[in-house]
């Protein structure tokens, strides 16, 4: 077979409509047709040889890269260009040709293997093309609809700062008027304070009272207990008592052993328990280490008990319903306080996300969208745990295109669940499929406006593609 049975003699249309006949070897795409002269011999692509033109597409590798074979299937490593007219070329391993198979859609692969192939370009064509112009649609309302989100993010943004600022004056001037309350409230009732505490201590140095009595003596009893246990082990030894010589019974300047065990009643050590017996036998003499030494009080018959003195000229305790009113106005300040502090941190939050380059995202928030299957309900709530994603080799500004949800709910036996979000632009918002390409590694396909980047201006050819 002959070079020259195997050249493929093309058609290219040019603009006037006058057919030009291209010639280059079969399964040379246009574009490397210059390395392809028939008058002149031919070097391997690689650079490794250079042949006779003739032995171009004669069925024998000569070169290592296989470029002297782009129209037969000898070289291992070859590949064939598929013209395609009216649709889209491409590239097939050379091992493809004549192997029965239709795989260009334009038949060229198969031109000696006498499969029946039909040129479908012309019908992949046309339907690409209504996809394409779909796309084209869709792209262009949804992006007409991100342009609706981004201003209507702006606005609310702005309302939301606005609304922070007018929070943040309301809480200083509430906090203003909590302290202008605390303090009339506080002006209220020292009167009051001032007044029981005198009645207190009036109370104190004229009542007899044996309950009063009994509790004052029972905390010295305990303050001494602690101040004799020395080594604080719980007990209070015959030693410890010992160091106690104001305690001398016989007061002849020397407390003996002795004497310290008839006042623990012969006991080595006693506990909280039992140093009562002790305590009434020592309380008179005792001098707490802490305090200096207070005369006794001195008891006044049950006869003579008196009422405390009233100071007649003090003022009288405040109306109750006064300091109740204070009470209740500086609780509603508090409680509004707290109820607009939960508001403001909610609203501060949300203007701390990243919506995006223009917050075209904010819709989003506190938003959740659900993919119903026969066997699971997908929901996916964006902006909740979720960070933006950027995929291994995509440009950082492309990072809003994927979302990530990572350490999620441990699967049985397996890592954490984790979900990769995919956004693509669509007219609506919407998860449109649900798949686990790995064990607990799920994937979602999510429409969204707001990825909608704004259209080309110039018009898609109405013939497809024409390379011949």
């Amino acid at each position: 077979m002959t070079c020259l049975h195997l050249l493929l003699t093309l058609v290219f249309a040019v603009s006037l409509g006058t057919p030009v006949e291209i010639q280059r070897p079969r399964g040379v795409p246009l574009t490397k047709k210059q390395f392809y002269e028939e008058s002149k011999p031919f070097t391997c692509l690689d650079g490794s040889r250079t042949i006779p033109f003739d032995r171009v597409n004669d069925d024998y590798c000569d070169c290592k890269d296989g470029s002297d074979e782009p129209g037969t299937a000898a070289c291992p490593n070859g590949s064939f260009h598929c013209t395609n007219a009216g649709y889209r070329p491409m590239f097939i391993p050379s091992s493809r040709i004549n192997d029965g198979i239709c795989d260009c859609c334009d038949t060229t692969d198969e031109y000696n293997s006498g499969a029946k192939c039909e040129n479908t370009c012309k019908e992949l064509g046309r339907k690409e093309r209504e996809v394409l112009q779909k796309m084209a649609e869709i792209t262009k309302e949804g992006f007409l609809l991100k342009q609706q989100l981004i201003e209507e993010a702006k606005k609310g943004r702005e309302e939301k700062q606005g609304k922070v600022t007018d929070m943040q004056e309301n809480k200083k001037q509430l906090e203003e008027k909590v302290e202008a309350l605390r303090t009339v409230k506080e002006a209220a009732e020292q009167p009051e304070k001032e007044a029981k505490e005198r009645h207190l201590k009036a109370w104190e140095g004229e009542c007899s009272c044996k309950s009063i009595r009994l509790e004052k003596d029972k905390a010295k009893m305990a303050e001494a207990f602690l101040e004799l246990d020395d080594n604080s082990d719980g007990f209070v030894s015959v030693s410890e008592l010992q160091s106690h010589a104001e305690l001398d019974p016989d007061a002849d300047g020397t407390l003996t052993e002795t004497e310290v065990q008839g006042l623990m009643g012969g006991a080595a050590q006693v506990d909280t328990s039992t140093f009562e017996s002790v305590w009434t036998n020592i309380k008179d003499k005792y001098h707490s280490e802490s305090q200096p030494e207070e005369p006794a009080p001195v008891e006044t018959p049950p006869d003579e008990v008196k009422e405390p003195a009233v100071d007649n000229d003090s003022e009288p305790y405040p109306e109750d319903d006064i300091s109740e009113e204070d009470d209740e106005d500086e609780d509603d300040e508090d409680d509004y306080h707290e109820d607009d502090d939960k508001v403001r941190v909610n609203i501060e939050k949300e203007l701390s996300f990243d919506f995006g380059p223009d917050a075209e995202f904010t819709y989003m928030y506190s938003q959740c969208y659900e993919l119903s299957t026969s066997e699971y309900i997908y929901r996916l709530c964006p902006f909740n745990r979720a960070l933006w994603g950027r995929e291994k080799n995509r440009p950082e500004n492309n990072k809003y295109l994927v979302m990530k949800y990572e350490h999620g709910t441990g699967c049985w036996q397996g890592p954490n669940r984790s979900t990769t979000v995919k956004l693509t632009c669509g007219k609506e918002t919407v998860v449109t499929s649900t798949s686990e390409p790995s064990r607990c590694e799920y994937l979602m396909e999510f429409t969204t406006p707001a990825v909608c980047q704004e259209p080309a201006n110039t018009e898609p050819s109405p013939h497809g593609h024409e390379e011949l």
